[in-house]
């Protein structure tokens, strides 16, 4: 495995191996404990946890993602990969791939792989072709079927049923190598959310930060799931690749601890980047007309629940809310080119600000 402390390897990394494994145990028979396999960006050392063969033309291995530095649902998932040799065909290729119990299929359009296909996107699929094809005899192809026991339980831990992948987890990876969901591979996760919508046709989106924010949306929201996109901490980065694809009309939907990080011009908004909660509430508090008193209350709350109790104490808490939702799109504003809504909402899905309209 890669020695890099933030880093691991992709489940298309995983499954390549695993592919190799079966291949070499039909051509070698030899028990093979470790594989190394040619990603996009370099070579790596993967070991297998079994290999079996099981007839002179066809064999399984196994292997997992070990853990690194990443809350990945994937992380120890096994892998399977069954290598089968058939008589070689001029009209197919020498590799063909499918997948089996608990890879995901495709029942939308919008994503890299064709509706109907399973969910082994195109870098994982040139993967396991490439280093399979020069070591199948000249007369021979192969079919690889790639499959995970765990797949179907994992999906609902994933955003695969939110994008119509059905019946299981996605085979993915651009590099080989999987990093932290802080850096390009989370983003490219959520991004894919903005994708599936326009291929649906939809063109007016309810970005939420998370799936507190889907289910209030659903609830109090004229709107069906397929509008919906999860931002996660991201939400300058889901904003722009918006822009980017000429998405313009977004209604901004979430609980106020969250999206007040926006009135500051916190973008990502996840606690560790910044917070600045308690300070932007004291500030549109002070602009409403709130007094000292009150305001050191308001310093002195723990979350943003407490400050508005606090607010309804005075009559502030509508006011208020109104003032950080206009600061929210106004600050959108300024770094992009939306026809914006925003609505703010407590824990239960109450409207707090009413200077939106739906």
């Amino acid at each position: 495995m890669t020695n890099e402390n933030y880093s691991g390897v992709t489940t298309g990394t995983v499954a390549t191996a695993c592919s190799i494994a079966a291949l070499d145990a039909i051509l070698d028979s030899s028990d093979v404990a470790c594989v190394k396999v040619e990603t996009p960006k370099k070579t790596l050392d993967i070991i297998i946890d079994e290999c079996k063969k099981l007839s002179s033309f066809k064999a399984y291995a196994v292997a997992h993602k070990n853990p690194y530095n990443d809350p990945d649902v994937t992380v120890d998932l096994a892998i399977v990969s069954t290598v089968e040799l058939l008589d070689a065909c001029d009209d197919k290729p020498k590799v063909i791939i499918t997948g089996g119990e608990g890879v995901g299929k495709i029942t939308k359009p919008g994503l890299q792989i064709p509706v109907g296909e399973y969910a082994i996107n195109p870098i994982p699929r040139q993967m396991i072709f490439r280093n399979l094809e020069d070591k199948l005899p000249e007369n021979k192809m192969a079919k690889v079927t790639i499959s995970i026991p765990e797949g179907r339980e994992i999906a609902k831990k994933t955003m695969n049923p939110k994008l119509g992948i059905v019946d299981g987890i996605s085979i993915l990876g651009t590099t080989g190598i999987a990093r932290s969901m802080s850096s390009e591979a989370y983003k490219n996760s959520i991004v894919t959310q903005l994708d599936v919508a326009l291929a649906s046709g939809i063109d007016e989106l309810v970005f939420v930060p998370g799936n507190i924010g889907e289910k209030l949306a659903l609830k109090q929201l004229n709107v069906v799931k397929e509008q919906i996109v999860q931002t996660g901490n991201y939400v300058g980065f889901m904003f722009e690749e918006a822009e980017k694809r000429g998405i313009t009309r977004f209604t901004f939907f979430g609980h106020l601890g969250k999206l007040i990080k926006v009135a500051g011009g916190i973008f990502n908004t996840k606690h560790a980047v910044a917070d600045g909660r308690r300070e932007i509430m004291i500030t549109h508090a002070a602009l409403c007309g709130a007094d000292h008193e009150h305001l050191r209350m308001l310093y002195d709350s723990k979350t943003t629940e407490d400050m508005l109790s606090i607010l309804d104490e005075i009559n502030l808490s509508e006011e208020v809310s109104n003032s950080i939702a206009t600061a929210i799109h106004d600050r959108c504003m300024q770094r992009f080119n939306l026809d914006l809504n925003v609505i703010l909402v407590d824990m239960e899905g109450n409207y707090l600000n009413n200077n939106f309209n739906i």
